[in-house]
């Protein structure tokens, strides 16, 4: 049976959680003057519930050596990682003030060199899974008990380089290693499955030796902690792939299911409804 979660947290926590990581994406993309709404929005139950129940971390010691790994080949969604880690204690909440500015280390993509808790950068998408396979087969020829996970696109699942990682952690059995797809259904020059059909994606990764799990509604935080739990909490020889089916925008009416904001910014009005509905509003 899979391991109870290690914090005990409750729904109704993780659910201001995830709201936290849709209002301070508002913010700081305001203070950037651009940002990835649609991206880190349908991540947020996902990263919140990563995060807040089952990652073994400690922000005191960022570096710790048996922690559990997080790399993001949606690097462009960090905006909606920094929030949480400044929550949990990474880097003071002054960070995210400057998000973007002169001097700052935040960025639109996480840096490993500059920011606590940020395991490998990201820039061009398709490279990370490779890393948390690398990584993945380093901490397990160490003895240490840390996982590692891997957060990608949809649009991500094009590169070539995706899948020669998919054949080595199957390879490597690497049974430490989770990989999520948040299958948002945008990306940057729209619908995914028009740009480059990569559907049927669980046949794919299970043909790849994957031991893969179908999430229907990434947002819902009960299938979500249900899905890292039996992902996270398990020794059979295989790595795990959940796929991840979400809404790009995911809580702001006017976001929702379109691939325009995937990359936008919002005038004062628009702003202000954001804001409201992000506030009223209960998902999960």
């Amino acid at each position: 049976m899979p391991a109870r979660p290690l914090h005990q947290v409750s729904k109704e926590q993780l659910r201001e959680k995830a709201r936290l990581i849709r209002l301070e994406t508002l913010r700081m993309t305001d203070i950037c003057g651009s940002g990835h709404y649609g991206s880190s929005f349908s991540m947020a139950e996902i990263v919140a519930t990563l995060y807040y129940r089952f990652m073994h971390v400690r922000p005191h010691e960022p570096q710790w050596p048996d922690r559990d790994r997080f790399t993001m080949g949606k690097g462009h969604a960090a905006i909606g990682l920094f929030p949480v880690l400044s929550d949990l204690g990474f880097f003071p909440q002054s960070w995210l003030d400057g998000y973007t500015r002169f001097q700052s280390p935040l960025g639109d993509h996480p840096d490993m060199k500059k920011v606590p808790g940020v395991d490998f950068s990201s820039g061009s998408i398709g490279h990370n899974l490779s890393v948390s396979v690398g990584i993945a087969l380093g901490t397990r020829r160490r003895g240490s008990p840390a996982r590692t996970v891997c957060l990608m696109g949809d649009g991500e699942q094009t590169e070539g380089q995706i899948w020669e990682a998919a054949i080595a952690g199957a390879h490597w059995q690497l049974d430490n290693l989770v990989g999520i797809v948040d299958i948002n259904a945008a990306g940057s020059d729209g619908h995914p499955q028009e740009t480059m059909k990569t559907e049927p994606l669980r046949a794919k990764w299970e043909a790849f030796g994957w031991r893969t799990f179908t999430l229907d509604d990434g947002h819902d935080l009960d299938a979500v902690s249900a899905a890292l739990d039996a992902a996270l909490n398990r020794s059979d020889g295989r790595p795990t792939c959940i796929l991840a089916y979400t809404v790009s925008g995911k809580g702001v009416s006017f976001m929702e299911h379109g691939w325009q904001w995937h990359l936008g910014y919002l005038g004062p009005k628009d702003l202000e409804r954001a804001y409201q509905e992000v506030l009223e509003g209960t998902i999960g």
